[in-house]
């Protein structure tokens, strides 16, 4: 499809940054091996935050930490699998669960991480990146109505959440053909976003071909 190769799905957070949120909820937290409650708050762009109330032994917050440092450098097997253990062992974690979801996505592992993205929307189904995270994992399996209904989900939730933006307008671009609900989207992320130069190329080529 024309432009499949120069259009990717924007990823609410990359490793690093989720590595250093772990890291801020460590430093609230006592270094004894009693659970405790910690607030992990992911902030970007666009007036967007979720924040997650959490509760980790020491041990696990030592593992989460160390597993999305092995998936931030790629080491994907290793990663997995010490975050599995984290997500057993915190059954009520959704960000151990997207996480998880997307590491089994970026190793083509789709319904193990379709699987892990409905864990957690299981347990907060108003969680926006998981809507996005999933619209993502549909989009690769070719299911692009139900990622459509899963950007426009975590839209509906946060309607400034300009990942999903994003996304759902490269979906109806490139996969879809739906170009008035494209250009749509692509002119209300760059209005979060003006300094995406590539979207505003998008949107130049997109009404080239729309005839505007």
């Amino acid at each position: 499809m024309r432009g499949l190769d120069r259009r990717i799905e924007s990823k609410l957070i990359s490793w690093r940054t989720l590595v250093l949120v772990t890291t801020c909820l460590l430093s609230a937290c006592a270094t004894s091996s009693t659970k405790r409650t910690g607030r992990i708050e992911f902030q970007k762009d666009g007036g967007f935050t979720i924040t997650e109330q959490a509760r980790f032994s020491s041990g696990v917050r030592g593992d989460f930490k160390k597993a999305l440092r092995l998936l931030e450098e790629e080491e994907y097997e290793r990663g997995i699998e010490l975050l599995e253990q984290v997500a057993e062992a915190a059954p009520h974690a959704t960000t151990a669960h997207i996480d998880l979801g997307i590491a089994y996505r970026l190793t083509g592992d789709y319904e193990r991480a379709e699987s892990s993205i409905r864990r957690a929307l299981a347990l907060n189904p108003r969680h926006p990146a998981a809507h996005n995270e999933l619209g993502i994992v549909y989009r690769k399996m070719g299911r692009f109505e139900e990622a459509r209904e899963s950007y426009q989900s975590a839209l509906a939730i946060s309607s400034d959440f300009h990942f999903a933006r994003r996304n759902l307008a490269i979906l109806c671009d490139v996969y879809i053909g739906d170009f008035a609900c494209a250009i749509e989207h692509y002119e209300r992320y760059t209005k979060v976003v003006p300094e995406d130069e590539k979207v505003a190329m998008w949107i130049t080529d997109l009404r080239n071909r729309m005839g505007k």
